[in-house]
């Protein structure tokens, strides 16, 4: 059984700040280096879709494929660009994935088909109206939604082509393949496996990757 990793790295990065996404470095390696080289070891191979116009980054062994102009359209092309029974789709700003977590999606993907790591709410939730609190919103059974994805390349492109074919957009692969009517498994995630979205988030990744990689070299 044939298993590829995709990672759609083509958005510009806006809310960062610091231009496309994926090639923003922290302590000397990109956010695409560090996501690609976490899936390697474990898939056939790795295909990442890029901005028009640019090139892997230093340190990232992989194939590169044209991205859209979202990430849904980028996925579906990386999805095209491969003939593997099994995907795995990982956001290049989450660039902190351990072994443990690919392990225990590639286990599930095989046995169900259609997965999406995720981690328990743990903070109080609200709902607001403008910026005073209107109402305490019950966290039990609540779940936020990170990645890798992965499922059966043969449901997300079908469930990519009747998206695109029928307009509708979605957040993720794992909210399509629920919508298109397939059970999907939660693998739970760690809070080490955030996304890099703000200078905030940043800052974060910076003070992480220092533990992280020592780790690594341990």
């Amino acid at each position: 059984m044939k298993i590829a990793a995709l990672i759609p790295a083509a958005g510009s990065g806006q809310r960062l700040g610091h231009g496309p996404k994926a090639f923003v470095r922290i302590a000397g390696k990109s956010l695409l280096e560090r996501s690609a080289s976490a899936l390697a070891p474990h898939v056939h191979e790795v295909l990442v879709a890029l901005p028009d116009g640019m090139t892997l980054p230093e340190g990232v062994e992989a194939r590169a494929v044209a991205g859209g102009s979202t990430r849904q359209e980028s996925v579906l092309r990386l999805l095209e660009a491969t003939d593997a029974d099994l995907v795995l789709m990982h956001d290049a700003a989450r660039p902190f994935l351990s072994v443990a977590t690919v392990q225990a999606v590639l286990e599930a993907v095989q046995r169900t088909g259609a997965v999406t790591v995720a981690h328990p709410l743990a903070d109080t939730l609200l709902r607001a109206d403008g910026l005073l609190w209107s109402e305490r919103v019950e966290r039990a059974g609540l779940w936020a939604v990170q990645t890798p994805q992965a499922g059966r390349r043969d449901w997300l492109l079908a469930a990519h082509q009747r998206a695109e074919s029928e307009g509708y957009s979605a957040t993720d692969d794992a909210g399509l393949l629920h919508w298109a009517g397939h059970a999907v498994t939660l693998v739970p995630g760690e809070a080490s496996l955030f996304k890099v979205t703000t200078p905030g988030d940043l800052l974060l990744a910076e003070a992480l990757a220092a533990v992280w990689d020592a780790q690594e070299l341990a």
